[in-house]
């Protein structure tokens, strides 16, 4: 039977600061409007890290049965890969802390809108289904999205869009244009880390024949690429404190840029993507720091 430390790998604890900080965004916005509710903010956050973790077990899965974790990947040691955990018990994970999720999920959804808003309950429980559908369906399976370079998008979609307009939407049930510039910032850097882990693995995603969008562009576009994801997040972010200023305070978000600036220095003198593994885990933090500085900007 597996051990307790070979669940808390494969559940990737590292990944949980960055699935949130779309749900801290989302929550400091409701904030600064005085609609913040702290049962929801619980809710959310407990919902989101299911989601991960569900995703975490769920690309372990797949890629551990399709062979893409192998001697020559270059991130840590994977759960199947290394044969802590078995294929059925992965399989097992997967469904019960899917079904834990959509539990959760669902005590969000009513406590937010109730019966008062019964008309967004469903809207939003279609929301939580193609959360985990989209978690599975990373690298799970013949037609896995993870393997045909739309990882991306949806990483986008769900860390961005999702997390803070749906997240502010949880609270204020209403939504205005200027909510969607720092969910694109949150997207953006999310979007990011995954295209910085694509490079890292290009090689041995190649050879897999796992189409990620770098091993499709080559690692020169995939620089470029990264340049313009973090660079358009920062004018995201100003535009929005832009139209919004209304305290000096609202710029602390600007300290995260420090480490993500730098960062962007060290991938553009970088010539061997398979160094760039300890950037992997800066940039996350640095987009959680972003999200905490940009929140506190608003709240103090």
């Amino acid at each position: 039977m597996a051990s307790y430390k070979s669940w808390l790998k494969a559940a990737r604890l590292r990944t949980l600061p960055l699935s949130l900080s779309g749900i801290i965004v989302g929550s400091s916005l409701a904030y600064a409007e005085n609609q913040f509710n702290g049962w929801i903010f619980l809710l959310a956050s407990l919902t989101t890290v299911g989601f991960q973790v569900v995703s975490n077990f769920a690309n372990d899965y797949g890629d551990g049965v399709k062979g893409t974790d192998n001697a020559d990947r270059v991130g840590p040691t994977r759960a199947l890969q290394s044969g802590d955990i078995s294929p059925k018990q992965m399989l097992k994970a997967i469904k019960i802390a899917s079904i834990l999720t959509f539990v959760l999920a669902l005590g969000l959804i009513i406590l937010a809108f109730g019966k008062t808003h019964f008309k967004y309950v469903f809207l939003f429980i279609g929301f939580g289904i193609a959360s985990i559908v989209a978690a599975l369906k990373y690298t799970m399976g013949k037609k896995a999205y993870g393997y045909s370079g739309y990882g991306d998008v949806f990483v986008f979609l769900f860390f961005g869009l999702l997390g803070v307009c749906g997240s502010y939407f949880l609270y204020t049930k209403s939504l205005h244009y200027s909510v969607f510039l720092p969910s694109f910032t949150i997207g953006l850097l999310s979007t990011a880390v995954l295209n910085l882990n694509n490079m890292r693995d290009q090689v041995s995603d190649k050879k897999a024949e796992k189409r990620t969008l770098v091993v499709k562009i080559g690692n020169e576009f995939a620089k470029y690429y990264h340049y313009y994801l973090l660079g358009a997040s920062f004018l995201f972010a100003l535009w929005y404190t832009a139209i919004n200023l209304e305290k000096p305070s609202q710029f602390l978000f600007l300290g995260a840029y420090v480490f993500i600036f730098r960062h962007f220095k060290v991938v553009y003198d970088n010539e061997n993507p398979e160094k760039l593994d300890p950037e992997l885990k800066k940039l996350a933090l640095s987009t959680f720091l972003f999200a905490l500085l940009f929140a506190l900007g608003l709240m103090i």
